[in-house]
């Protein structure tokens, strides 16, 4: 389902003492760190995500998949699309960069979703409805900052 299509459940800003390329390598790594944690191989696998590992290419592009979600769209310093589904939700994690001053951002993240019959209501409550989700994503937004702000990692030879 496209991410257009989807209803809006919510978004999140959070401002970065960081220029929009900077914050977008920190974005992916952050992205596919969390990704690499059994935890997150486990939950995909529990609720029956179509995605459940990390496969594709790196750093994100489209076609890259992270357990529970997939790259649909990836405009490098500007938009990373994150969609994906399971038995209770077929979901899209819309990811925007926007410079706001001289080495400054902002990174919004909106999620997008849909949970249908009965069962779907009630994963919404357990999830959405409990500020899971809200804590979940302000916690990404912020290890996100706070990798930007470190600057980034030297690359080696």
């Amino acid at each position: 389902m496209p991410k257009n299509a989807l209803p809006h459940v919510d978004d999140h800003t959070t401002v970065v003492e960081a220029a929009p390329d900077v914050l977008w390598r920190a974005l992916c790594e952050v992205l596919d760190r969390s990704g690499a944690r059994p935890g997150a191989t486990g939950y995909a696998r529990l609720v029956g995500c179509t995605d459940r590992a990390a496969t594709g290419p790196r750093p994100l592009a489209a076609g890259s998949a992270l357990p529970g979600f997939h790259v649909t769209s990836a405009l490098p310093d500007r938009e990373l699309v994150l969609e994906g589904g399971h038995r209770f939700s077929s979901y899209a994690l819309v990811f925007r960069i926007e410079r706001t001053g001289r080495g400054r951002s902002a990174l919004t993240a909106e999620t997008r979703a849909v949970f249908p019959g009965a069962t779907g209501g009630l994963y919404r409550r357990l999830v959405v409805g409990t500020g899971g989700h809200t804590w979940a994503t302000r916690r990404l937004l912020a290890s996100v900052r706070r990798r930007a702000e470190r600057g980034p990692r030297p690359t080696t030879a």
